[in-house]
């Protein structure tokens, strides 16, 4: 193994990881994105992918690939922006790694290792994904991911067909990870579990997402909403759909809640992911609706639409057309930091702030359900600016 070898991919790595970020040009006034990713494959640690000992690793080859990071989990924490981000493998095999940033735009560094998730006896994960990092009011941090085990019903000829439900892990240091039990819910499947940061009524409040099966929500869909009393035995008995889905929108054929919500003076703002069905595939998008301070089953506003989908180079990658986010970031200066993923492939970073987003939710026009209501819509807004001149 050549010395200069190892340094020139030392090299190449440190001038990856500490190039600064620059804001794009084109904005809508509701969000700006940033122009480079936040994280890919290449900013894995060369220590987890390469061997350096030259004994055994005489031709300097990578030994472990990586594939791909993305749908990161966040938290503002002990002063620094913290990802918890998917990182797959070239092996498909999905696990959790914390990134740190000064900024929250770039310069993201991960931690020395991987985090440790600790299994359930017997049972335990064949993959992990997706994790929501939650500050709740009881101390802990806790991580809501998803579970995904090989169906045991499905026939032996079968070596695809799985099942998710939410898995539970906390921690006060992000290191030492408890694992708590699945949850139990009386859904088929789980996917896209979010825990609310406050209790509600003296218990732990979940948003849900029930679906029939892995792939296929079936008679289940929609965001749920149902409460847990002890999230040592994490038991949902009932759940409310709070946000379905709906004919010939952005999320007709499934959705889910992003992160969890941020609290204003106006009410909880939610970010969730929308998905429908094109000639191309499915295509996956961001929006965002406000429910009640008081009644959180109780959704007040809701702008037509998508929030954010992805641009051209976003709509490439290994699931293409695809926008995710399963973390924001709320600064105490009023400033959001949206982290979203894109084509289940990288990490990128968009900002916006707690007036923008509330005005953005509150003021902007809601769904008709027709083309002949949006064009109306249109109309309106076309008068009332005429009559601004």
């Amino acid at each position: 193994m050549k010395k200069h070898s190892i340094k020139n991919i030392q090299k190449r790595f440190a001038k990856l990881i500490s190039k600064k970020n620059k804001k794009s040009k084109c904005s809508n006034g509701i969000y700006t994105r940033y122009k480079n990713p936040i994280l890919t494959a290449e900013h894995t640690p060369i220590e987890w992918r390469y061997d350096l000992n030259p004994e055994t690793n005489p031709h300097l080859l990578e030994r472990i690939g990586m594939n791909a990071t993305f749908n990161a989990g966040a938290l503002k924490w002990n002063n620094k922006y913290i990802l918890c981000v998917r990182v797959e493998g070239a092996d498909r095999k999905s696990f959790f790694a914390i990134a740190e940033s000064s900024n929250g735009i770039d310069n993201f560094k991960f931690w020395d290792k991987p985090c440790v998730i600790p299994q359930i006896e017997g049972n335990p994960d064949t993959n992990v994904y997706d994790m929501r990092l939650i500050q709740h009011e009881d101390g802990w941090i806790y991580g809501i991911f998803c579970t995904e085990r090989k169906d045991t019903n499905a026939p032996k000829t079968d070596t695809s067909s799985a099942t998710a439900n939410a898995g539970i892990v906390r921690t006060k240091d992000l290191i030492n990870w408890e694992r708590l039990p699945d949850l139990v819910s009386n859904s088929g499947q789980q996917r896209n579990v979010v825990l609310h940061p406050e209790f509600v009524n003296g218990k732990y409040a979940l948003y849900t997402r029930p679906q029939d099966g892995f792939i296929d929500i079936g008679n289940g869909g929609g965001i749920g909403f149902g409460y847990v009393t002890d999230m040592q035995n994490p038991i949902v008995k009932e759940e409310t759909i709070i946000n379905n889905k709906v004919y010939h929108t952005v999320y007709e054929l499934k959705n889910g809640l992003g992160p969890a919500p941020i609290k204003t003076k106006e009410g909880w703002l939610h970010l969730a992911h929308g998905v429908r069905n094109t000639a191309a595939g499915l295509r996956y998008v961001l929006y965002m609706f406000m429910t009640d301070l008081e009644d959180l089953t109780k959704v007040i506003h809701q702008p037509a639409g998508y929030f954010m989908a992805p641009n051209y180079k976003e709509t490439l990658g290994d699931v293409s057309n695809v926008l995710f986010s399963n973390g924001w970031i709320e600064d105490a200066d009023g400033t959001i930091y949206i982290y979203y993923a894109s084509s289940d492939t990288r990490m990128h970073v968009a900002v916006s702030s707690v007036e923008k987003l509330v005005d953005y939710v509150m003021h902007s026009p809601e769904d008709t359900f027709t083309s002949q209501g949006s064009v109306q819509t249109i109309i309106d807004l076309v008068e009332r600016n005429q009559n601004c001149k």
